[in-house]
């Protein structure tokens, strides 16, 4: 993923404002060209996840943070307050929560934390 975001010309990237969306934008479409399927701004009872990924085994509920925003664990933490994993516990597949970091100095995903809940 970093090595996607690194290949990027950064002159694709003046004058644009580079906030969340923008890269949350370009995850969504790496994770769909790689043949996953992803939803985004998955609205809950509490709030809504930036990302959610399903495969036939697991399902990987993201967070998203600028760097000059907040932190991965933060992300991570925000997964745990809004109860982003609650609507999946009776699903019966393995629950992954990942909190990522975005920094617009490196122009890309500059941390990430996972975390398995089962």
């Amino acid at each position: 993923m970093r090595a996607f975001y690194a290949s990027i010309p950064y002159d694709l990237m003046d004058n644009k404002d580079k906030d969340e969306q923008y890269y949350q934008f370009i995850f969504y479409i790496l994770i769909t060209l790689m043949g996953q399927f992803v939803q985004t701004e998955v609205k809950t009872s509490a709030g809504r996840a930036d990302a959610i990924i399903k495969t036939a085994d697991t399902i990987y509920v993201l967070e998203f943070k600028m760097a000059n925003h907040g932190t991965a664990e933060e992300a991570l933490g925000q997964i745990d307050e809004k109860g982003y994993l609650i609507p999946f516990a009776a699903d019966g597949r393995k629950l992954v929560k990942i909190g990522a970091e975005f920094s617009e100095k490196e122009r890309g995903l500059s941390r990430w934390k996972l975390i398995s809940d089962n």
